[in-house]
């Protein structure tokens, strides 16, 4: 026979659980929200040319979409909105500049432009920012620099591009917050504690030396004897192994310590 306090204790313990899940689901959109990558448009006449730009941006963590032609992007500038736009030049039915001033006619200067071409002249690069561009971007060029220039113009439109989080199987590393979430479970972490577990992570699937940690994570030159090191990955593997069946990281005997998932 149950008391009478037993339904109201089984109500309060679903509710509390109701709080708890709440709160992880707040905490992980809070996350995700950091985590929104800059939507990008590509038109690229040049299919290769295009698939190679489309990895090295997806690479640097952008959601990209392609289109082949100027008329092409056009329809897709109206059907979805993109907070910067990479248009080459010469492409058919409708090339960039026209498609760059049609965009800030229709729409103003909601988002950046960035021209890219093979006519570096100082005329072909005046025509481009006439035509609305933000910036020009002579062919070749370094995905680095695309990037570096991205984001540049991003800051000036006061959007901050977000900081990719970092994963090793079911554990996700949050740089903006330094957090870490293994399942459903948010692990907080002292300022040495992340720095190890995001360099470990950084390396994983290689065997880190005492010695290269103390070094990468310290930034000093203890004591070889020093046992900091290990102190401090136990420390980890109680927050982020203990209570898991797949333990992430390993001893790796006569050289230190492994991240593998």
């Amino acid at each position: 026979m149950g008391s009478r306090g037993a339904p109201r204790q089984c109500q309060n313990e679903i509710l509390a659980y109701e709080l708890r899940a709440h709160n992880w689901e707040r905490t992980r959109n809070a996350i995700l929200k950091r985590r929104l990558i800059m939507k990008l448009l590509l038109v690229e006449d040049e299919i290769n040319i295009a698939s190679f730009i489309e990895r090295g941006l997806q690479e640097f963590g952008h959601e990209v979409r392609v289109a082949n032609d100027g008329q092409a992007g056009w329809e897709l500038v109206q059907q979805e909105d993109f907070q910067l736009l990479i248009l080459d030049i010469i492409m058919p039915k409708m090339n960039g500049l026209q498609l760059c001033k049609q965009y800030r006619q229709t729409y103003g200067y909601q988002s950046p432009v960035i021209m890219l071409t093979a006519l570096g002249t100082t005329d072909d690069i005046v025509n481009g920012l006439d035509a609305g561009a933000d910036d020009y971007l002579v062919k070749p060029f370094s995905f680095q620099e695309l990037e570096a220039r991205i984001k540049a113009l991003l800051r000036r439109k006061g959007v901050e591009p977000a900081v990719p989080l970092l994963s090793c199987g079911d554990l996700t590393l949050d740089p903006s917050s330094h957090r870490a979430i293994r399942g459903k479970v948010v692990i907080d972490l002292t300022v040495k504690e992340y720095r190890l577990l995001e360099y470990l992570i950084r390396n994983q699937g290689t065997a880190q030396s005492r010695l290269t940690l103390l070094k990468n994570v310290w930034d000093k030159n203890f004591d070889t004897n020093t046992n900091v090191v290990d102190v401090y990955v136990n420390y980890l593997r109680s927050k982020i192994d203990k209570d898991f069946d797949r333990k992430l990281i390993r001893t790796v005997v006569g050289v230190g310590y492994m991240m593998e998932a």
